[in-house]
């Protein structure tokens, strides 16, 4: 777990953990809402979008308090479910790559 688990608790208390899914496909996109910016994730692949994941990972973390609040999230059955549409898929993984 983070070293930070009072922010770990509040982004899932105010349901900024996300998990669209995309019907009837049932394609799952993670995100996490931080600091102004929506980062994407891939839990089960260890992967978040965010800058400190990839500054972390240079310094040997494998881990960031996005990715520790997913798995919060989970174990605490406090995930938000959007459901999408398969047909506003494209668009939805357009707008989360341009805002990288």
């Amino acid at each position: 777990m983070s070293k930070d688990p009072d922010r770990i608790e509040l982004l899932v208390s105010e349901k900024r953990v996300k998990l669209h899914i995309f019907e009837p496909s049932q394609r799952k996109i993670w995100t996490v809402v931080g600091k102004g910016e929506e980062y994407w994730l891939d839990p089960d692949g260890g992967f978040c979008s965010c800058p400190g994941f990839y500054f972390g990972g240079l310094n040997g973390k494998t881990s960031c308090y996005h990715l520790d609040s997913v798995r919060f999230a989970k174990r605490q059955n406090s995930v938000e479910e959007i459901i999408f549409s398969d047909d506003e898929f494209s668009n939805f993984l357009s707008g989360l790559i341009s805002d990288l």
